[in-house]
């Protein structure tokens, strides 16, 4: 196999960093493991966040949530790492990270997280008629 799955996040220079933009990410097929039984959890995880200076280079995202196939961990602990190493590897200006797992159990989780860079304020939207 010519690639593995890893935690190393890439990043690439925003070609744009002087205006607030959105850039979104969705993903339907992360998939982990329950920490309780083992069995394979699924979940969509979606991304929104305005760069800074970095974005998110996609294979490397790719291979990170890769990375989780065979890790077990809560919904909760998942979605939240996700978000810090993000954050870490971008230093976005707001990042949201949003875990919409499958049911189990008949229970639906979905898990939203967000980070905001101190001292950003979001622009305020403009309403169209």
């Amino acid at each position: 196999m010519s690639t593995l799955p890893s935690k190393q996040l890439e990043t690439f220079d925003n070609a744009v960093p002087e205006r607030d933009y959105t850039i979104h990410i969705e993903t339907p097929e992360f998939t982990c493991l329950c920490p309780k039984t083992g069995q394979p959890d699924f979940a969509t995880i979606k991304i929104d966040y305005v760069p800074d200076l970095k974005c998110v280079e996609l294979k490397s995202l790719k291979l990170y949530f890769w990375s989780y196939r065979e890790e077990g961990g809560f919904h909760e602990k998942l979605t939240n790492q996700i978000l810090t190493d993000l954050v870490a590897a971008t230093e976005p200006r707001f990042m949201r990270v949003t875990g919409i797992f499958n049911v189990r159990g008949g229970v639906y989780t979905n898990v939203v997280a967000e980070y905001r860079k101190e001292g950003w304020v979001a622009p305020t939207p403009v309403h169209l008629p």
